[in-house]
């Protein structure tokens, strides 16, 4: 059960500690909604699937921690020595275990309290916590009234950073129990790319649950990949909302790629906010033991002439739990909008479960938009075809499983990333 005395205290605690650094406001407004929200039940529709009220039973240490370099240098992702670096543990940005390659001219990083004063402070009140309007529920409200130690990316008016950016989300869950809630913004100037990427990863044998919410703001003529990597161990769950703002003509491409973990709930928002913008959406979960894993997709079109499309494919084994739910709503002024979904499952084990649940909201009259979904099982053909040449079944199995997800990691379009899935994928799969 959920102890509202023991977050009233940190609450107050940290408003007290943190009254002049700029989040205070959002930190009292968010906490407000999280107190007349509580947490989502079953009964509620985004999360008829998916409880993560057993999370909250947990007794969760304070977020201090003792992970060293050396500690890093072990989850660290392939092409690291060329990347910028951005690790938050319990929830936290560190600046020490942290490294910026890239120059000043590029891109400016800074603790998300001291662009909330300085010169970026326009920013930071414009833009932080606008996934608040779409993200009605007490989870993503807890998270924007405990804001601390987040991070405020700024890639400079017409730069492509060199250097593609890595972030870590570490839970150090060695001795306790943790609970994290990092917090990022990133701005993306006009004519300017960014290239990231985040991974989790929780050390120890203790539950973690992480509960992150990134928000990028994406200019005129700008160009965004982003890439989100989860292959965390049984007993880690995690809330994780990436929420994406194109308020120029801008191009945006995302592949969430989901593997082990406990409870796992994905929110990915897009709100197409100009004439012209163009999106691509992909995502691959490959589940097994007791993992769950929910994927809620939005696209909110708002205006004309843009563009969008998803593809989310998923297996699920053993006693795993497969939720997929896309929406996309076209407003009335979206007008000549092209918009299109699809979501295919593969369900290997009769005690798998699969959810999926396309939804589409048009107000706009000149509009091609579509959606679809599909659960089924092995092509027996193919299995029967691959058999037939001596391929053991285990093996002819995995093999159509990888053509199967090959679907998803082509659009991984960094080929260090890509190889480092493939290998995950490859040993996720070899023993299924």
């Amino acid at each position: 059960m959920i102890d509202l005395t023991y977050l009233n205290d940190r609450f107050e605690h940290l408003q007290q500690a943190s009254a002049d650094d700029g989040i205070a406001a959002v930190r009292k407004n968010s906490f407000d909604s999280f107190n007349k929200t509580g947490l989502p039940t079953f009964r509620t529709e985004d999360w008829k699937y998916t409880s993560i009220s057993n999370l909250f039973d947990e007794t969760y240490a304070p977020a201090g921690h003792t992970l060293t370099l050396a500690d890093l240098d072990a989850l660290r992702m392939p092409g690291h020595h060329k990347a910028n670096e951005l690790v938050f543990v319990n929830g936290r940005f560190d600046a020490a275990l942290s490294s910026i390659l890239s120059t000043d001219e590029e891109m400016t990083v800074l603790p998300l309290k001291d662009a909330a004063k300085g010169k970026y402070k326009d920013l930071v009140a414009r833009y932080l916590n606008k996934s608040s309007e779409y993200m009605k529920d007490g989870v993503h409200a807890l998270n924007g009234a405990f804001i601390e130690e987040g991070v405020f990316v700024h890639i400079h008016n017409g730069k492509t950073p060199q250097h593609q950016l890595y972030v870590y989300h570490i839970l150090d869950g060695r001795n306790h129990p943790i609970m994290a809630q990092p917090r990022g913004l990133i701005h993306v100037d006009e004519n300017s790319k960014l290239q990231l990427t985040e991974t989790y990863t929780t050390l120890g044998s203790s539950d973690s649950f992480c509960n992150g919410v990134l928000e990028v703001v994406v200019e005129q003529n700008a160009y965004v990949e982003y890439y989100k990597i989860q292959n965390d161990v049984s007993n880690a769950s995690q809330v994780s909302t990436t929420h994406i703002t194109q308020i120029g003509r801008s191009y945006v491409h995302t592949v969430t790629i989901t593997l082990n973990g406990g409870v796992v709930r994905n929110n990915m928002n897009l709100v197409l906010d100009a004439a012209g913008n163009e999106t691509h959406l992909y995502g691959l979960y490959l589940l097994k033991g007791k993992t769950h894993a929910d994927n809620h997709t939005m696209i909110d079109n708002k205006q004309p002439n843009c563009f969008s499309n998803q593809l989310y494919k998923g297996i699920a084994d053993d006693f795993s739990t497969a939720v997929f739910n896309g929406k996309i709503t076209v407003q009335p002024d979206a007008q000549k909008t092209n918009s299109f979904q699809s979501n295919k499952n593969i369900l290997l084990s009769d005690n798998a479960t699969i959810n999926t649940k396309p939804q589409l909201e048009i107000f706009a009259d000149d509009v091609k938009c579509s959606h679809g979904c599909t659960v089924g099982q092995l092509d027996e053909e193919a299995l029967f075809y691959l058999r037939a040449r001596g391929i053991p079944k285990e093996k002819a199995e995995v093999l159509l499983l990888q053509a199967y997800a090959a679907d998803i990691l082509i659009h991984i379009k960094p080929m260090a990333i890509r190889a480092y899935v493939e290998k995950l994928i490859y040993e996720h799969l070899s023993i299924v």
